[in-house]
C-alpha cells in the first residue's frame, strides 16, 4: 500500500528523503523524551512551608540515621563481666603469710638481742633493734616469695610496716585474725571497680569492733585498703564483641522511592532537610548534561540507521525500511512516554507493562534480524532518559534488563507469519522473559510474598503477552502497509467474484480451469518447501490473465471440433501471439495494481524456455530460424515460488493433452521435464534447491496422478456395470 506513496517521494525529492526522514525522525524522539531529562529548579530550606508534597526521588540509605541506631544499639548491651572467685584465698593467704613473716622476723631479731645482751659484759649496753631493721628484716623475707605477691607487699606504704613491727606478737594476733575475717567477709561478695570503695570502706568501719590498738588499727586499714581488691571484672574483648554484634543486628535506615519526605502545607524540619540533602533535593538546577546525551544518542540512532540503510542496492528498499523503522520506534517510545506520564509513586512497575518484544518482533519480520537487533538496543537506550527520574532507584535496572531481554529475544523468531510458529514464537516472546522476570525477582532478594513483587511478574507476563498478541493480531495489517502481498490482499484477489477472474472464466474459461489447477498443483508444492503458498495460488491464478486478448488462439479455449486458427498462421506470426500473453497479462496486472509479485510470476512463469513447435514449423521454412528468437522474453524465475510455476504450468497443460496417462507416464514426463529446465538453465536463479526440485517433483506427481491418470476397473465394480446393464435391457424389452 505504501510502496507506491515511497516511489513518487524518491522521484520527487530524490536522495535527499533518507537524510530528510532521518532528522525528522530524529527531532520527534528529541521532543518526545525532552520533558523526562528536564529538571525542575528547586531551593528547599528549613522552617519553609512545602507547596506541594515532596517525595523521594530514589531508594538510599540514610547512613547517619543508621549510624545513630547502631550507636544507641551497642550503648544499650550490658557489660560482660568475669567473677574470679580464687582471688579472695589468693588475698587470704597474702595477708596471714605477712602477718606470719613479720612474727618471724621480729622473733629473730629479739632472739638475736637477747643473746647478744646476755653474753654482753658488765657495763656494756647492747642497743634494741630499732623499727628500720624490723622493716628491714621482714622486706628482706620477701626475696623468696612469687612476684605477685611481692608486688603485693610493695604497694602497703612504710607506715603500715614501721606501725606493725612495732606491735607485740598478742596484738599481732588479734590484727591477723580481725583483718582477715573482714577481707574474707567483702571479698565473699562480687566486687567491681565501681563499687571497690564502698567495700573497703565498709571493712574500715568495722575496724573499731575489733578493740585494737591505735597502732594496730592504722595497720589493719592498711591491709583492707590493699587487701580488698576487685574481683568481678570488665570482660572488655567479649563486651566489645557484643556491642558489635548489637550493632550489626541493626537494619540499615532506608529512604524509599517515593516515601513523602514534606507533606503538601507542611513545615520543612531539619530532619526532613537532612533527608533532603541525602537525596540531593535542597537546592538543585536544571543541568544540560541529560538533555544533550539524549540528543546525542537520537543522532547516533540517525547515523547508525543511515549507515545501515547502505547495505539495501535499492533506494527504495533504504527508504522503505528506514520509514518502517521510524515509524515502529516512534509508536514504542510513545508508549513508553505514555507509561511513564502515568507512573508515580504507588505505581513504580507500570514501566514493565511496556511491550518490549513488538518493535524489534516486527522488524525482524518485515526487515531482518539486524534491523530487529537495532531496535532492541535503542529502544533500551531510549528507556535510560524516558525513565531518566528512576536515576538511582532499583527499578531502574529492572526496567532496562527486562527491555534487552525481550527486545532480544524477539530477534530470535523466524521471519515467518506468527500463527504459523505459534509454539516457537510464544517460547521466545513469552516464556523466556518471564523466566527472566523470576531471575531477576530472586537476584534482588524480593520475598514472592510481597505484592510488589507479584507486581513485576505480573508486568513481565503482562508485556509479554501484550507484545505476542500485537504481533500476531496487527501482522496482517502491518503487512498491508508495507507491502503489497499481503494476506488480506491475497485473500481479496482470491475470491472468484474478482473482476479480472470473471472476465477470464467468461472468455478463456478452459485457461481458467488450467490456472486452477496450476494453482492447486504449485500452492501444494511451495508449502512442502517452506515457501509463500498463498501468494503462489494467487499468482497462479493470474499468471495466464494475458490470454483473455487472444483466447482462441490458445488450445485449452477452443470449441470441441474448431480448428486451431494457428494453422493459417505463420510461425513467427503464432510467436508473437503466444509470446504477447506474458506481455500482455504483466500490463493487465500492472493496470489492476497487483501484488509486484504476482506481476513478476506472471512474467517469470515461461522463464526464456524454447516454443519447440513453432521453432521447428519456423525451421522448416527457413533454415537460418535460430532458437533465440523463439524463446520466451522471461525473465527466468527469479524465486522458488515462481520456478515450481514453472515447472507445474507445463506439466499440467502437458499432462492435460496426454492420451490416457497413467502414474508411470506422467512420473516419466515429470522427472524428464525438470530435468530439462536444469539443463537449459531456467532453475538456476530461482533459488531451489536440488532437495527441493525433487520434493517439488512428487508433489506434482501425485497431484497430476490423482487428476488424471485413467482408474483401473475392480471386479466388483465391473459385475455390478454388467448387471445394470442387463436391467436396462430387460426393461426395454418390457
Amino acid at each position: 500500500m505504501l510502496n507506491r506513496p515511497i516511489n513518487n517521494l524518491l522521484k520527487k525529492l530524490g536522495s535527499k528523503i533518507i537524510p530528510l526522514v532521518l532528522a525528522v525522525f530524529s527531532v520527534i524522539l528529541m521532543v518526545t523524551m525532552l520533558t523526562s531529562v528536564v529538571q525542575k529548579s528547586v531551593d528547599y530550606k528549613e522552617g519553609q512551608v512545602a507547596s506541594e508534597s515532596i517525595r523521594a526521588n530514589k531508594t538510599i540509605e540514610n547512613k547517619a540515621e543508621t549510624t545513630q541506631k547502631r550507636q544507641l544499639a551497642a550503648e544499650a548491651v550490658t557489660p560482660e563481666y568475669t567473677y574470679q572467685a580464687d582471688l579472695a584465698q589468693t588475698q587470704h593467704d597474702r595477708i596471714s603469710q605477712l602477718i606470719s613473716l613479720i612474727q618471724k622476723s621480729n622473733g629473730e631479731l629479739d632472739k638475736s638481742y637477747q643473746s647478744k645482751a646476755s653474753q654482753a659484759k658488765d657495763g656494756e649496753k647492747i642497743p634494741q633493734p630499732t623499727v628500720d631493721e624490723r622493716v628491714a628484716a621482714v622486706k628482706k623475707g620477701f626475696e623468696g616469695l612469687d612476684q605477685d605477691t611481692v608486688t603485693f607487699y610493695q604497694q602497703l606504704p612504710d607506715d603500715f610496716y614501721q606501725a606493725i613491727v612495732q606491735l607485740s606478737a598478742t596484738d599481732l594476733d588479734k590484727l591477723e585474725t580481725g583483718s582477715l575475717r573482714l577481707v574474707d567477709e567483702q571479698m565473699a561478695k562480687r566486687i567491681r571497680q565501681s563499687d571497690l570503695e564502698e567495700y573497703k570502706q565498709q571493712a574500715i568501719d568495722k575496724i573499731q569492733e575489733l578493740n585494737l590498738s591505735e597502732t594496730a588499727s592504722l595497720a589493719a586499714r592498711y591491709l583492707l585498703e590493699e587487701g580488698i581488691i576487685v574481683n568481678d571484672s570488665l570482660n572488655q574483648k567479649r563486651t566489645d564483641e557484643l556491642k558489635e554484634q548489637a550493632s550489626e543486628s541493626v537494619q540499615p535506615v532506608m529512604i524509599y522511592q517515593g516515601e513523602v519526605i514534606v507533606r503538601e502545607g507542611s513545615q520543612i524540619d531539619a530532619n526532613a532537610i537532612n533527608k533532603l540533602k541525602l537525596l540531593g533535593l535542597t537546592s538543585s538546577s536544571t543541568s544540560i548534561f541529560p538533555m544533550i546525551a539524549m540528543v546525542l544518542a537520537a543522532i547516533l540512532q540517525g547515523v547508525l540507521l543511515w549507515f545501515y540503510s547502505r547495505q539495501f542496492e535499492v533506494e527504495f528498499q533504504r527508504l522503505r525500511f528506514i520509514l518502517f523503522y521510524s515509524a515502529s520506534m516512534t509508536i514504542g517510545v510513545f508508549i513508553m512516554k505514555i507509561l511513564q506520564a502515568f507512573q508515580g509513586s504507588s505505581s513504580t512497575n507500570l514501566a514493565l507493562f511496556f511491550p518490549a518484544a513488538f518493535v524489534p518482533l516486527i522488524l525482524t519480520v518485515f526487515v531482518n534480524r539486524r534491523a530487529g537487533a537495532l531496535a532492541a538496543v535503542f529502544q533500551t537506550v531510549f528507556a535510560l532518559f524516558i525513565y531518566y527520574n528512576a536515576i538511582g532507584t532499583n527499578i531502574l535496572p529492572v526496567i532496562l534488563m527486562t527491555y534487552l531481554f525481550s527486545g532480544t529475544l524477539a530477534v530470535m523468531v523466524k521471519q515467518r507469519r506468527l500463527s504459523d510458529q505459534v509454539k516457537q514464537a510464544s517460547l521466545w516472546i513469552i516464556a523466556f522473559p518471564i523466566a527472566w522476570g523470576i531471575i531477576l525477582t530472586i537476584y534482588q532478594g524480593l520475598s514472592f510474598a510481597d505484592s510488589q513483587t507479584w507486581g513485576m511478574l505480573l508486568g513481565a507476563f503482562a508485556a509479554s503477552m501484550l507484545s505476542f498478541i500485537m504481533g500476531m493480531g496487527l501482522q496482517p495489517y502491518i503487512e498491508l502497509l508495507v507491502t503489497d502481498s499481503s494476506v488480506i490482499t491475497l485473500n481479496e484477489l482470491s475470491n472468484p467474484n474478482h473482476p479480472l477472474l470473471k472476465q477470464l472464466l467468461e472468455e478463456a474459461p478452459g485457461t481458467y480451469h488450467h490456472s486452477m489447477m496450476v494453482a492447486n498443483l504449485s500452492a501444494n508444492a511451495v508449502a512442502e518447501i517452506g515457501g509463500r503458498s498463498l501468494l503462489t495460488r494467487v499468482a497462479c491464478y493470474y499468471h495466464d490473465i494475458g490470454k483473455i486478448r487472444h483466447a482462441n488462439f490458445f488450445v485449452e479455449n477452443l470449441p470441441t471440433g474448431a480448428e486451431n486458427p494457428h494453422n493459417f498462421l505463420l510461425p513467427e506470426d503464432s510467436k508473437q501471439i503466444i509470446f504477447g500473453h506474458v506481455i500482455e497479462g504483466a500490463k493487465i496486472l500492472k493496470e489492476y495494481k497487483m501484488p509486484q509479485m504476482v506481476i513478476d510470476i506472471c512474467y517469470q512463469h515461461h522463464g526464456t524456455t524454447l516454443m519447440k513447435y513453432f521453432y521447428i514449423k519456423a525451421k522448416e521454412r527457413n533454415a537460418e530460424t535460430t532458437e533465440a528468437e523463439f524463446r520466451y522474453p522471461g525473465p527466468k524465475p527469479q524465486t522458488r515460488e515462481a520456478g515450481v510455476v514453472n515447472i507445474a504450468d507445463s506439466c499440467e497443460a502437458a499432462v492435460r493433452a496426454m492420451d490416457h496417462p497413467s502414474l508411470d507416464k506422467i512420473t516419466e514426463f515429470v522427472h524428464s521435464l525438470i530435468e530439462e529446465r536444469i539443463s537449459d538453465g531456467q532453475l538456476d536463479d530461482s533459488g531451489l534447491t536440488l532437495k527441493e526440485i525433487r520434493i517439488v517433483e512428487k508433489s506434482l506427481i501425485s497431484g497430476l496422478s490423482s487428476t488424471f491418470h485413467s482408474r483401473i476397473k475392480y471386479p466388483r465394480m465391473q459385475s455390478e456395470a454388467e448387471k445394470m446393464k442387463e436391467e436396462q435391457e430387460k426393461k426395454g424389452e418390457a
